[in-house]
């Protein structure tokens, strides 16, 4: 042991490297169908590791690692940041801005009772409303404070005792409650009141085995029988007749000659029409009145799939019904809406928004020209603009040094932290008008936010290792206790206020929770609960303004604790 003690010592980077992979080993385990996830697990890895050697660890490999989550985290949300702030997806932000005040104020309130210091302050705010990126803004801002060295690094172990204390509740708090506790105190029933939404939206749950085949969107041949009510119609007035199914005929063979759609062109007899639409509408709509044929040559036609970004004003904040209604969207078909890295489902009342990933089928002329009507194709690129990362991290950490504001006595900077997530932001928000400015790679930008984080949170719990037993008898059970209400009580603020002022949909509500607490997983075991992926829908609004508030909450906990 003693050799292995050594040996981390010498080589600290070889030590957080370990607890990384311990870390994804230890978040991965589930007990219940809940886990600790890679970030919480990397912290307690680093805890463990921290037991058998006091591994020294730069300030500044803990910064570089840390700005670059936050600026990936930044530049994910950005899009969808100030969008969100239209239409519906005011109140889950409203809602959100409820949650983290009162989150704050009550772990202010703690602390003050239970008389932590600084350390064990913020380490229970972010732990016990599970924003580990809290953790480094509370760092920035003790080692800012006009103390000795040693106390700054004792109180910078303490946030890491305090959030592995804090975060087990913290997580399991929110995900119980929003799935299990919140339908209860509403007096709702979560799978009927997704499935009323999910009828507002115009969506339609189908038998198993139908809409899950392995091609969404097909393109079939049918001979037209003698007696077919299309006969004598022109291929696209032979459309009309099934508008709610979108089915489209693309082109038709008449003996030898095939024949491209167009008006003048009228459906004979004995002619194999090549019709596109959703499998199953082909299946039930087509399939019992006309006989499907063979025909390669006739089907063999170039079909391009895309994912363009919408930076259209004239198509954001529309539904997809009436996209779908315009004329060049005549044969295109939709596959997918990403939101914020979260899939949206796909229902004919739901809005698309700037900013929003949407994946396009279609012939290939049809999905370049409904691109041009929606925004821009994001090619797959491998390369990032470094020019504009390293760039937008320096002038935003340089923004966050120089801007302060005051509260009460006191004036605080919004750190380089804080400044380095709104540049992020700001970057991510540009591409929706520029979509070829800073790009990144969304493989990249994965590894930012994960492999950061996790670094970062590794490295902490390094440092913290040595002390974690004796800090947390200096803590007590009361730190503990004081966790549990900081987790829940802006969860039953938040709930009433959205509930009873906002007047949220039930679904949407406890979406939104869980998007102010960033807490995927609970969002993930309201839409378990309530057999529906509407949750996500309150979720993607609010999870941006629980990142960003939740990060500054950090540096403000330490400063008011500390004053």
């Amino acid at each position: 042991m003693v050799w292995v003690e050594q040996f981390l010592v010498a080589y600290p980077e070889l030590a957080v490297f370990l607890a990384i992979s311990l870390g994804y080993l230890i978040g991965g385990i589930k007990l219940g169908g809940f886990s600790l996830g890679p970030v919480t697990g990397s912290l307690f890895a680093g805890i463990l590791i921290g037991q058998f050697a006091d591994v020294p660890i730069a300030a500044m490999a803990k910064s570089f690692v840390f700005l670059l989550f936050l600026f990936g985290i930044g530049y994910s949300v950005g899009p969808q940041f100030l969008q969100a702030l239209k239409r519906d997806g005011l109140k889950p932000m409203l809602l959100a801005v409820v949650v983290c005040v009162t989150g704050l104020l009550v772990a202010i309130a703690v602390a003050k009772t239970l008389d932590l210091d600084p350390g064990f302050a913020a380490g229970l705010l972010s732990g016990s409303l599970t924003e580990s990126p809290a953790m480094g803004t509370a760092s920035e801002a003790i080692n800012a404070l006009p103390l000795p060295e040693a106390e700054r690094a004792r109180f910078v172990a303490h946030i890491a005792v305090a959030d592995a204390v804090c975060y087990i509740f913290g997580a399991l708090g929110v995900i119980l409650f929003c799935s299990v506790a919140g339908p209860r105190l509403l007096g709702v029933d979560l799978t009927a009141e997704a499935l009323k939404l999910e009828r507002e939206l115009g969506m339609t749950r189908t038998a198993t085995g139908v809409s899950s085949a392995w091609h969404r969107f097909e393109l079939r041949a049918y001979r037209i029988a003698e007696n077919a009510p299309i006969v004598g119609v022109s291929m696209i007035a032979a459309e009309t007749r099934f508008p709610e199914h979108r089915l489209f005929i693309q082109r038709l063979r008449r003996e030898s000659a095939i024949l491209e759609a167009s008006p003048e062109v009228l459906i004979s007899p004995g002619d194999v029409v090549a019709v596109s639409g959703a499998r199953e509408a082909l299946i039930e709509v087509l399939g019992p009145r006309a006989e499907e044929v063979e025909d390669r040559t006739l089907l063999d036609i170039p079909v391009s799939v895309a994912d363009v970004l919408l930076t259209s004003r004239e198509i954001a904040g529309r539904s997809i019904r009436d996209v779908a209604r315009q004329s060049w969207a005549r044969s295109l078909y939709l596959r997918g809406i990403t939101r914020g890295g979260s899939d949206i489902p796909l229902a004919s009342g739901v809005t698309v928004e700037r900013g929003d990933i949407v994946r396009l089928v279609g012939p290939e002329a049809v999905v370049s020209r409904a691109a041009k009507q929606i925004g821009v194709i994001v090619a797959p690129t491998t390369t990032t603009d470094f020019f504009v990362l390293g760039l937008a991290i320096f002038l935003g950490g340089l923004a966050g040094v120089l801007v302060a504001f005051p509260i009460g006595d006191m004036r605080i900077s919004l750190s380089t932290s804080v400044g380095t997530l709104l540049a992020g932001l700001l970057v991510g928000h540009l591409r929706t008008r520029f979509p070829l400015f800073g790009r990144i790679p969304d493989a990249a930008v994965s590894l930012m936010t994960a492999l950061g984080l996790a670094a970062f949170v590794a490295m902490i719990g390094l440092h913290a290792g040595p002390v974690f037993i004796s800090a947390v008898a200096e803590a007590g059970i009361g730190l503990l206790l004081g966790g549990m209400v900081v987790t829940l009580t802006p969860m039953i603020v938040g709930l009433y206020f959205g509930r009873y002022v906002l007047r949220m949909n039930p679904v949407l509500l406890l979406g939104g929770l869980t998007g102010a607490q960033t807490m995927t997983a609970g969002m993930a075991a309201v839409q378990e609960r309530s057999g529906s992926t509407v949750a996500v829908l309150g979720y993607t609004p609010a999870v941006p303004i629980g990142h960003i508030l939740l990060t500054t909450w950090g540096t403000v906990i330490v400063n008011v604790v500390a004053g």
